[in-house]
């Protein structure tokens, strides 16, 4: 039997798949937007149930964190980003940015052991920012988007800042901040 921590992590790299299914042709980009958007829609109004107290099921309790019990789910911040970065960046970027989220992330945090930190060890941000340059050589070319996304992301993963007691995800933060960091960079070169 896997652990909690496992258990979320491969959820987080299962969102992988849809935009992998794009990068390899099988599916037109208009249909990434649309898994993303429904199912930041379907998280929306899972939450609200689950909020209200209405609904309480046990994938909740096994696969939220404590801090997540009484706000806006990471899951949910994972599908509004993910819907956010399909439709505010070129697919090249947005691909990277979401695989960012999707397979970088849980590998940062399987090594930084889960913990929620202010800021993560430096050991785990270098690992970090290496997964994301990589992903993102698969889509961009220019050396400026490759690591103003890779370091975006690493930012938005390494530091958590909480706003009247609300911890910023980086579900929520990391494809939207690697995507417009690939973006500046990809104008940078055009420039």
């Amino acid at each position: 039997m896997l652990s909690p921590e496992i258990e979320r992590r491969l959820v987080h790299a299962s969102g992988a798949s849809v935009p992998l299914a794009w990068a390899v042709g099988l599916v037109p980009w208009t249909w990434v937007q649309t898994v993303f958007v429904a199912g930041a829609l379907s998280a929306l109004g899972f939450e609200a149930l689950r909020l209200s107290g209405v609904v309480d099921l046990w994938v909740f309790e096994k696969l939220t964190r404590e801090y997540e019990r009484d706000n806006l789910a990471g899951y949910a911040l994972y599908m509004l980003s993910m819907a956010g970065a399909s439709l505010l960046f070129v697919p090249r970027v947005a691909a990277a940015a979401m695989l960012m989220l999707a397979l970088a992330d849980p590998v940062s945090g399987l090594l930084g052991s889960g913990e929620l930190r202010a800021v993560k060890d430096a050991s785990v941000l270098l690992v970090m920012f290496a997964v994301c340059a990589l992903i993102a050589v698969a889509f961009v070319t220019s050396p400026a988007a490759i690591v103003l996304g890779a370091l975006a992301a690493t930012l938005a993963d390494g530091v958590k800042p909480v706003v009247r007691g609300y911890v910023i995800d980086d579900n929520l933060t990391i494809p939207l901040a690697a995507g417009a960091a690939m973006t500046a960079g990809l104008f940078l070169m055009a420039a």
